[in-house]
């Protein structure tokens, strides 16, 4: 889990481990750049190569563990 919240603080420059587990796309600069952003720190952390499907889909902070189970990341 530390190092799936450490993506979104490398993401969106977010330090409150609270703010981001309340996380939903559009929120506290969230936008498309720092999504596909995480996404680059979420693929390089995990070893994984996300579908356009999932990229699309990962629209929280709590979306994105359901997401991440699909490819065995159980956090």
């Amino acid at each position: 889990m530390d190092k799936y919240i450490q993506c979104f603080k490398n993401a969106l420059q977010m330090e409150d481990e609270n703010v981001i587990k309340s996380l939903n796309y559009r929120d506290a600069g969230w936008d498309s750049v720092a999504h596909m952003v995480l996404m680059s720190e979420i693929e390089a952390n995990f070893d994984i190569m996300l579908d356009t499907d999932d990229v699309i889909d990962f629209s929280s902070f709590n979306k994105g563990i359901e997401i991440l189970k699909k490819y065995d990341i159980n956090l």
